[in-house]
């Protein structure tokens, strides 16, 4: 899992509105992205910062496009963009960056590892070290994941 810290990650977001000039690393919102899909040069790095209301599945032509998918949690106890992760790694097959934004607790980790999300940033006064610690507490699952189907049926000969 990659912690990211405001100073130091590439990736901008583009002011309010306004139509999105090509940038490189520009994440850009979805209304942005609509309105400059068609135009953005293949060559240039670009992230889509989605709400946990938005419909992921829409953006299935579109993600051999995109470089990171931003989900975000507005709350801890609002698990949707759970969801959207899972569908994007599994049913979508998104290869990019997944990362978790907003409200991002310590005990989260586990489970945003197990849906796909290999970055977050974590909510403001949690522990990268706590949070890193938690990703190693339990390490064995029954039930399925992103990374480990299950459960594994044993064949009868």
């Amino acid at each position: 899992m990659q912690f990211i810290h405001d100073p130091q990650d590439r990736w901008h977001r583009l002011d309010g509105d306004a139509p999105a000039l090509p940038t490189a690393h520009a994440l850009l919102t979805l209304p942005q992205w609509q309105a400059v899909r068609t135009t953005w040069p293949a060559d240039l790095p670009v992230g889509l910062a989605l709400a946990n209301t938005d419909e992921v599945e829409d953006l299935a032509g579109d993600l051999p496009r995109l470089a990171l998918v931003a989900l975000h949690f507005p709350k801890w106890t609002d698990g949707r963009a759970y969801s959207q992760a899972r569908v994007l790694r599994t049913r979508l097959r998104f290869a990019g960056e997944l990362r978790a934004t907003g409200d991002v607790l310590v005990d989260m980790l586990p489970l945003l590892s197990r849906t796909g999300f290999d970055a977050v940033q974590l909510r403001a006064g949690e522990n990268e070290a706590s949070a890193r610690r938690a990703l190693t507490l339990v390490t064995d699952h029954y039930q399925g994941d992103v990374h480990q189907p299950r459960p594994q049926f044993a064949r009868i000969a």
